[in-house]
């Protein structure tokens, strides 16, 4: 692992504690995807809108069963 990913790994996990509430868990977790969406500003240009209650539910069950 290079020093370079190394450091910007552990800032991008303390922006996701302070930002987010994360838990080291939680961060090591998520796909760089999930990362990049919760940290988004929901308000730039070309973000996608707010999710769905459809979208939630299919999202917690997948969790459920996942």
């Amino acid at each position: 692992m290079s020093d370079t990913f190394a450091r910007s790994a552990r800032e991008l996990a303390a922006v996701s504690a302070q930002a987010l509430g994360w838990k080291p868990d939680e961060f090591w977790r998520a796909t760089p995807e999930e990362l990049a969406t919760s940290l988004a500003d929901p308000r730039a240009p070309g973000a996608e809108g707010a999710l769905s209650r459809s979208d939630l539910e299919t999202l917690m069950e997948r969790d459920r069963n996942g």
